[in-house]
C-alpha cells in the first residue's frame, strides 16, 4: 500500500464489545436520540427497547463497582491545561486521597479529571474513570485503572453518587455545576446522608457562594443551614480531613443505631421471657 492510500486511524468509539472508527461513528449519541425523539411512533416502538439497554448499563455499573473500596468522586473541567493551578491541585488531591485509603472516581476525561486520576495512580491508589458517549470524543485518560463507558448520563450519575463517600469539585463548567448541584440537592433532601461536598479553588467559587448567600438564601429560596452543606478550601489536607471526619461521624452514628437496636431486641426478649414465667 502506498503512503497516499494509507488510512489515518482517526477517532475511535467503544460500545461494549463493539469498536467504531471513522465513518462508522454515528453523528448523534444515545442520550440525544432518547431525549430528542419527538414522534409518538418512536415512543411506542423504540423507547421500550431502550429500557433494556438502560437496564444493562445499571447492571454493568453495579457489577463492576460492587467491590470498590471507599471512594471519592472528583469533578472539574476537561478543558483545564496540565500546568493550570486547578490541575496541580487535582493531582495533589488525588494523591492525598489515595494515601488516605480512598479510590478516586472521575469522569475519566482530560484536564482536571486526568490530573486527579494521575495523582491517585502514582500514589498507589485505585483510579476509576466513568466515561460518557459524547459527540466530541474524549476517551478515557491513560491514568485510569478501571473504566466504564456509559451511553446515558443518568446511569453514570448514579454511579458517581452510589460508590462515593464524598464529592470534591474543582473549577469547571456546566457539567461540573450539574454534578455539584445534584449532590447538594440529594443531601438537602435527605436522599444521601453525611455526604461531604468540598469545593476547591476559593477564588473561582467565591462569586457563586456570594450569590447563594446574598440572593438565593437572602430571598428565602434556600435556608441558611443549606449553605453549611458546602466546605470550601484550597488546602488539600483540610479537604481530605473533612471527608475522613464525616465518614467517621457516620460510622459512629451507624454503630450507635446498631447498639440501640441490639439493646431494644434484648429488652424485648427479656420482657417476653418474664411474661412467660408468670
Amino acid at each position: 500500500m502506498t503512503q497516499s492510500n494509507r488510512r489515518e486511524p482517526g477517532q475511535e468509539r467503544h460500545r461494549g464489545a463493539v469498536t467504531l472508527r471513522r465513518q462508522a461513528i454515528p453523528t448523534s449519541t444515545a442520550d440525544q436520540r432518547l431525549l430528542d425523539s419527538r414522534a409518538r411512533a418512536d415512543w411506542k416502538t423504540r423507547d421500550a427497547w431502550r429500557a433494556l439497554r438502560i437496564l444493562s448499563e445499571f447492571v454493568e455499573g453495579f457489577d463492576t463497582l460492587a467491590d470498590l473500596p471507599p471512594a471519592v468522586s472528583v469533578f472539574g473541567s476537561a478543558r483545564s491545561k496540565p500546568d493550570s493551578s486547578e490541575c496541580q491541585l487535582a493531582e495533589a488531591l488525588g494523591a492525598a486521597l489515595a494515601r488516605a485509603g480512598y479510590a478516586v472516581i472521575t469522569g475519566g476525561g482530560p484536564g482536571v479529571m486526568e490530573a486527579a486520576n494521575r495523582g491517585a495512580s502514582e500514589a498507589g491508589g485505585l483510579s476509576v474513570g466513568l466515561g460518557i458517549e459524547l459527540p466530541f470524543e474524549q476517551g478515557i485518560n491513560d491514568w485510569v485503572d478501571l473504566a466504564i463507558d456509559f451511553r446515558y448520563f443518568f446511569a453514570r450519575k448514579t454511579m458517581f453518587v452510589k460508590y462515593a463517600q464524598a464529592f470534591v469539585v474543582l473549577p469547571g463548567g456546566f457539567g461540573t455545576m450539574d454534578e455539584l448541584f445534584e449532590a447538594l440537592t440529594l443531601v438537602q433532601t435527605g436522599k444521601v446522608t453525611r455526604f461531604p461536598v468540598v469545593l476547591m479553588g476559593v477564588a473561582y467559587w467565591q462569586g457563586l457562594l456570594d450569590w447563594l448567600r446574598d440572593t438565593m438564601a437572602g430571598e428565602g429560596k434556600i435556608g441558611p443551614v443549606d449553605l453549611e452543606l458546602i466546605c470550601i478550601t484550597d488546602d488539600v489536607a483540610a479537604a481530605v480531613r473533612h471527608i475522613v471526619e464525616a465518614e467517621a461521624a457516620l460510622s459512629s452514628e451507624q454503630e450507635a443505631v446498631r447498639e440501640d437496636a441490639v439493646a431494644r431486641t434484648a429488652a424485648d426478649q427479656q420482657a417476653a421471657a418474664d411474661e412467660a414465667e408468670r
